[in-house]
C-alpha cells in the first residue's frame, strides 16, 4: 500500500508578511477589497505549489483566513453577533469579518469586537464564536468552496479543511441566557451536512474534519455527542477526523466506534502510541501519523521514525503528516542566510518539513524493494546534522549556570514580607490617587524608531547617536503621559523590537532568524527566537533606558520587564531539555535585571507573564504540577526585592478562570488582565478568588481594536469592575500594550480612561 503524504495547514502570512501589509493596507483604505482579495488569492497559489513541489500528495485548501480559521467557520454558518451586522448588507463579506474581529460604530454608534482567546495551548489566537438560546445556522460565507474551485482548476489534488462542529461549538461562547451549547448541534449539522453535500460534488475524495477538543478531557456529554454527530456527517465522503496537541488515548473507545474513514494523530506533543493504535482503530481506516513536529524548527529524526512505522506499513493504509498545522512555524529556512551553518543544518521550516515527509514516505515506500536499504542509510544521514549540534552545542557548558542551578533552592520563593504589610509601605512611598491610572507598557513603534534599530543592526550608525536618539523619544513619551495626567509612568519601550526577541537579543543561549515570523492573529506577527545553549545574562539589559525615563519626571516610572516563563514559551526551545530547565535559567536572568531595576531607583517592576495560562497542559492531571513549577519560577523573580517595590505583572487572552485561583500565589502587588472583550465571567471568577488576590487591574478598554472608547463607556466599565473589586484595590489600564496604535487614537482614548478615573475618585 502507498504511504501517503499531507499537512493539515500552511502559514498563511506569507513569507514576507505580504498578508499582514495588505490587511493593514486595506483597514487604512489605502487598497480596494479586490487588491486584498488578489493578494490572497497569490498567497494561496504559492503555498499550494510549494506543498506540491515538495512532494506532497494532498494539498489542504480552507487554511486560508482574512483573520483567523475560526472567525471563517462562524462567516460561514452564518453565525454573526446581531450587534455587527448591518440592514443593507444581505450577504457576509469582509467587511463584516473585520468588524467582527476589530469591532466598529455603527450609527455613531461604538459596536465592541468579539473575544479573542488563545488557540488551545498557543500563541495563536481566534475569535470566539457567540451563540444564543435556539439559534438557527444556515449556509452563508462561500470562501471554501471559492478555494476549492480556485484549487481545482490549477489541477491541485485537493484535501479541504473544515473545523468539526462539536470543537465549534466547544470553543464558543453563550450569550444572554445561559443554555447547553450542544443544544444547537442539530442545527449546525444541517449546514454542515450541506457543506458536505456541496463538496462531494466536486469529486473530493477525502476531507480533514479537524476536532481539536478530543485531546480534552470532556464532559460526557459532549463525548457522547460524537457518535451521533458522525453518524450523520458520514457518507458524501470520506473523512479523516483529525486531533492534535495532545494524546487521545482516553477517547478511543469513543473514537473507534465513529463512522469516519482515518484518523489523524498528533504522536509528536504527547505520549500517543503507534502500535497501540494500530492493534487498536479499524483496520479499514487509514491512520495519518503526525510525526512531524508542526510547533517547533529542529529536524525530525526520521530514521527513529522510519523504524517504528515500518512493521506497518503493509498491514494497513498510512499517511505521514505533520502533529499539527504549519500555521505555527516560519515558512522557508532558505530565506535565513545569516545562521551560523552548523546550527542552520538542524532547522527545517514548514517547506523543509514538507520535504521530510516525502523522505519518510519515500523510504517507507521502497520498504522491500532493492532501494531499501539505500533510503534508510539517507534518512540516517539526515539526523547526523543534528547529533553535530548536540555535541559541539552541550546545554550545560556554562559552568556558573550549572551552579547557579544547583544552589536554586537557597533562593527564597516568597517575599519577606505578606503583601497586607509590604501594600502599606508601598502607598506610603508612591502616594498614588485611589483608582491609580497606568498603561501596560508600550507606545507606538513609529517608521523613524524601526529604521533607527534596523540601521544600528547593520552598523550604518555609531551607538551613540543611536543612544541620543533613543532617549528623544523615551522623553517624548514621558512629556505625553505628563500632559495626560496618568499616574504611573512608562518609558514606552522604543528600543525594543518585540516583548521576547528583545529580551533573547541581550541574553546568551539565543539565536534569531531573519524572516523567521508566524501569526499571532489577524496581521499580528512574531518572530520567536531560538534557544541554543545554556541562558544567561551578560549585562544589564533595560537599566540604562528604565533609570533615564526616570530622570525626567517626579512621577514613578514602572520598568517593564518580560517573565520567564513567556520568553520560554515563546521561544524554540531545544527540544532534549526540560522545559523547566530553561525557565529556572530564564528566571536567574530576568532576577537579576529586577534587582538592578530596584538598585538604580525604580519602586515600580513589572514582569509580564501572558503566557503563563497559554502554558498550562490540557489534561486536568498535569495541570497541578505545572502550576507549582511556573508559579515558583515567577516567584524567583522577585523574591528578594524590597517591601517597598511594588511588582506588578501582565496577563491577556487566556482563560483566566482556569488559573484565578493560583494567581493569587504569585508574589505580585498588583496583577493587570485583559478584561476588555471578556464577559462577566472573568469578573465573577475574580470575585470568587478576591481574596487571594492583591490589587488589580482589569482592562478598561480594547487597544485591539481602532475605536476609541468614550468617557461615558469607561466609567460603565469602572462601575461594573468596582461590583466585584474593592475601589481600594482597582487599577485603571488598557487591556494591553498600545504600540500597535498611533498616537492620534492613544490621546484620545488615554485623556478619555483618565478623566473617567477622576470623575469617579471625585464621587
Amino acid at each position: 500500500m502507498t504511504i501517503i503524504g499531507h499537512t493539515l495547514g500552511f502559514p498563511r502570512i506569507g513569507a514576507h508578511r505580504e498578508l499582514k501589509y495588505a490587511l493593514e493596507s486595506y483597514w487604512n483604505n489605502l487598497i480596494k477589497p479586490e487588491q486584498l482579495l488578489e493578494i490572497g488569492r497569490m498567497l494561496r497559489i504559492r503555498h499550494w505549489e510549494k506543498q506540491k513541489e515538495c512532494g506532497m500528495d494532498w494539498i489542504p485548501v480552507g487554511d486560508f483566513a482574512w483573520y483567523d480559521h475560526v472567525l471563517s467557520t462562524s462567516l460561514m454558518v452564518n453565525n454573526i453577533p446581531k450587534r455587527h451586522r448591518c440592514d443593507n448588507e444581505k450577504q457576509a463579506n469582509l467587511d463584516t469579518l473585520f468588524r467582527i474581529s476589530r469591532g466598529c460604530f455603527i450609527d455613531n454608534k461604538l459596536i465592541a469586537p468579539s473575544e479573542l482567546k488563545k488557540w488551545f495551548n498557543t500563541n495563536y489566537h481566534y475569535i470566539v464564536p457567540e451563540f444564543s438560546e435556539n439559534q438557527d445556522f444556515q449556509l452563508n460565507w462561500m470562501q471554501l468552496f471559492d478555494e476549492i474551485d480556485e484549487a481545482l482548476s490549477l489541477k491541485y489534488p485537493v484535501k479541504p479543511i473544515l473545523l468539526g462542529p462539536i470543537s465549534y461549538l466547544w470553543l464558543g461562547k453563550t450569550t444572554g441566557k445561559t443554555f447547553n451549547r450542544l443544544s444547537l448541534l442539530p442545527s449546525l449539522l444541517k449546514v454542515y451536512k450541506k457543506i458536505l453535500k456541496i463538496i462531494s460534488k466536486k469529486n473530493i475524495n477525502w476531507i480533514q474534519i479537524d476536532e481539536p477538543i478530543l485531546s480534552l478531557e470532556l464532559p460526557t456529554l459532549w463525548t457522547s455527542a460524537y457518535l451521533s454527530t458522525y453518524e450523520q456527517l458520514h457518507g458524501k465522503v470520506k473523512l479523516l477526523l483529525t486531533t492534535y496537541f495532545d494524546d487521545i488515548h482516553h477517547q478511543l473507545n469513543t473514537i473507534t466506534q465513529l463512522k469516519i474513514d482515518g484518523l489523524h494523530v498528533d504522536l509528536v506533543s504527547n505520549s500517543n502510541n503507534i502500535s497501540l493504535l494500530h492493534q487498536t482503530l479499524p483496520k479499514h481506516w487509514v491512520i495519518s501519523a503526525g510525526i512531524i513536529n508542526g510547533r517547533n524548527i529542529w529536524k525530525t529524526n526520521l530514521h527513529n521514525w522510519f523504524k517504528k512505522l515500518s512493521p506497518i506499513v503493509t498491514e494497513r493504509k498510512l499517511w505521514i503528516g505533520p502533529s499539527c498545522s504549519f500555521l505555527h512555524i516560519p515558512i522557508d529556512l532558505d530565506l535565513e542566510n545569516q545562521l551560523d551553518t552548523h546550527i542552520k543544518k538542524c532547522f527545517a521550516f514548514s517547506i523543509q518539513k514538507c520535504l521530510e515527509i516525502k523522505m519518510l514516505c519515500a523510504a517507507l515506500n521502497s520498504k522491500n524493494t532493492n532501494d531499501s536499504n539505500a533510503c534508510a542509510d539517507t534518512l540516517l544521514s539526515y539526523c547526523n546534522d543534528y547529533k553535530y549540534f548536540k555535541t559541539h552545542y552541550d546545554i550545560m557548558h556554562n559552568i556558573n549556570i550549572a551552579k547557579q542551578l544547583k544552589n536554586i533552592d537557597n533562593i527564597p520563593k516568597t517575599r519577606n514580607t505578606k503583601y497586607v504589610k509590604r501594600s502599606v509601605l508601598q502607598h506610603n512611598t508612591l502616594n498614588l490617587p485611589m483608582l491609580p491610572t497606568t498603561t501596560i507598557g508600550s507606545f507606538p513603534q513609529t517608521k523613524e524608531i524601526r529604521k533607527l534599530r534596523a540601521d544600528l543592526k547593520k552598523n550604518k550608525i555609531e551607538k551613540n547617536f543611536y543612544n541620543i536618539n533613543i532617549k528623544k523619544y523615551i522623553k517624548k513619551i514621558i512629556t505625553e503621559q505628563e500632559k495626560l495626567g496618568l499616574d504611573v509612568l512608562v518609558h514606552g519601550e522604543p528600543e525594543r523590537n518585540d516583548m521576547v526577541e528583545y529580551f533573547g537579543e541581550n541574553l546568551d543561549g539565543f539565536i534569531f532568524t531573519q524572516n523567521g515570523w508566524i501569526q499571532s492573529y489577524g496581521s499580528r506577527c512574531v518572530k520567536p527566537p531560538i534557544i541554543i545553549g545554556d541562558i544567561s545574562r551578560s549585562k544589564p539589559i533595560t537599566k540604562e533606558w528604565i533609570h533615564y525615563a526616570q530622570t525626567l519626571t517626579k512621577k514613578p516610572i514602572k520598568g517593564i520587564l518580560t517573565g520567564p516563563i513567556t520568553i520560554t514559551i515563546w521561544s524554540f526551545l531545544r527540544e532534549d531539555i526540560e522545559l523547566k530547565t530553561i525557565a529556572l535559567q530564564l528566571a536567574l536572568a530576568i532576577r537579576a535585571e529586577v534587582l538592578d531595576l530596584e538598585q538604580t531607583g525604580i519602586k515600580i517592576i513589572q514582569i509580564d507573564e501572558p503566557a503563563l495560562r497559554e502554558g498550562l497542559p490540557l489534561k486536568y492531571r498535569d495541570q497541578k504540577q505545572y502550576l507549582e513549577w511556573a508559579i515558583n519560577i515567577f516567584n524567583t523573580t522577585i523574591s528578594s526585592v524590597k517591601d517597598t517595590t511594588q511588582i506588578h505583572t501582565h496577563m491577556c487572552y487566556s482563560e483566566f478562570n482556569d488559573i484565578m485561583h493560583v494567581i493569587g500565589r504569585l508574589d505580585a502587588d498588583v496583577i493587570s488582565i485583559e478584561a476588555s472583550r471578556s464577559n462577566e465571567n472573568i469578573l465573577t471568577s475574580i470575585h470568587n478568588c478576591i481574596n487571594n488576590l492583591n490589587e488589580i487591574g482589569p482592562g478598561v478598554y480594547d487597544i485591539h481594536s481602532p475605536n476609541i472608547p468614550t468617557k461615558k463607556e469607561i466609567i460603565k466599565k469602572i462601575n461594573q469592575l468596582l461590583k466585584y473589586i474593592p475601589k481600594t484595590r482597582l487599577w485603571i489600564n488598557p487591556d494591553c500594550g498600545l504600540k500597535t496604535r498611533s498616537w492620534i487614537e492613544i490621546k484620545k482614548s488615554l485623556n478619555n480612561m483618565i478623566s473617567a478615573a477622576k470623575t469617579l475618585r471625585d464621587q
